[in-house]
């Protein structure tokens, strides 16, 4: 399937074409014109020329004498209205051309740069194909920034017609230089999530070797290659059709658990369970102190130094570092996040 660009690009090439064809014509019919009009003195050069000056509105003193013929001088004022109307289709055709092609294209990657360079705390969705599109579809649905890095033009054409304004490259995910354009240094998170086993191991390798700190999750066709992620550097590893059994199964034995989950999913209010990391540098404070009630968040649990809190009490003590585990939408978890950073 052609590309969006290479579809504009051909309709601009039939454009140029047309307008070739129309200019001919234009000329033809002219110097046929002028040398019914003007014979027996007009010869076959004097009415191209006085065609040629007509339409490129030049200017010169007619070379075909039309002073004794009216409709001559009708037919001059046709030709320059067919023929300027064609012209100028013809110039906007090739001025589109060229604005759809590399320059276009160089101007927009300079913009998408600069808009990359000014993210922190992103999410970079290596691969936006079936899984990555979910990926970077739940992202934006919890109002998280995000840049997709993928290399067939025709997946991500596909994506940019539903999402015109994401931040994306036009790259191969497992390159240094494509990661470093999207900001990993300055990201929270790394998505390796392309349809290649072998390709989502090469990427999480390569996001460890550049920024140690910043947290990859893997997608794995065979669960077998867990291990050897793990080893790459993955920080957790996903398999849809290990994932996906589990979920049929528990469809049948806990199906209101499912169903309750699936809503979440499916609300217009975007509730999800989420978790908010309490930043360093914060002093010990007793949950109710660092967190008051609101309508806007239920707290389900709090976990911090390898220990679980359910339904954690007010005097229960909070440490940095400490991840807080609610059920909220988007609105909540940035009231939240602002609570913990004031």
């Amino acid at each position: 399937m052609p590309s969006r660009q290479s579809l504009l690009l051909s309709r601009h090439f039939r454009g140029l074409v047309s307008g070739a064809l129309g200019i001919c014509a234009v000329m033809v019919v002219g110097t046929l014109g002028y040398h019914a009009i003007g014979s027996p003195q007009a010869s076959w050069i004097d009415s191209f020329y006085m065609t040629f000056i007509t339409v490129a509105t030049i200017g010169y003193s007619e070379v075909v004498d039309l002073s004794a013929q009216p409709y001559g001088r009708l037919f001059t004022v046709a030709i320059s209205v067919v023929g300027i109307a064609t012209m100028s289709y013809l110039f906007s055709t090739f001025l589109a051309l060229l604005i759809e092609s590399d320059l276009n294209a160089n101007l927009r990657r300079r913009r998408m740069d600069r808009h990359i360079a000014a993210l922190s705390g992103h999410y970079i969705v290596c691969g936006i194909g079936r899984v990555g599109g979910n990926v970077a579809e739940e992202l934006l649905a919890t109002r998280r920034p995000l840049v997709v890095i993928e290399k067939s033009q025709e997946a991500l054409d596909a994506w940019l017609e539903r999402h015109p304004g994401c931040l994306y490259l036009h790259a191969d995910a497992a390159d240094d230089e494509a990661l470093r354009r999207a900001g990993l240094s300055r990201a929270a998170g790394v998505f390796a999530v392309t349809a290649d086993d072998s390709h989502n191991l090469m990427v999480a390798l390569s996001v460890k070797l550049l920024a140690p700190q910043v947290r990859v999750v893997v997608r794995l066709h065979d669960i077998r290659n867990a291990d050897k992620a793990r080893r790459a550097g993955a920080d957790e590893v996903v398999s849809p059709d290990f994932t996906g059994g589990m979920r049929i199964a528990s469809a049948m034995v806990r199906p209101h658990v499912v169903n309750f989950m699936d809503q979440m999913l499916r609300t217009e209010e975007g509730t999800r369970i989420e978790e908010v990391l309490v930043p360093e540098g914060l002093p010990v404070q007793a949950l109710g102190q660092l967190l008051p009630r609101s309508p806007r968040y239920m707290l389900l649990a709090l976990h911090e130094q390898g220990r679980w809190h359910f339904n954690p009490s007010e005097d229960q003590p909070v440490r940095p570092g400490a991840s807080l585990v609610l059920m909220t939408g988007a609105e909540g978890r940035l009231e939240v996040e602002r609570l913990l950073l004031a």
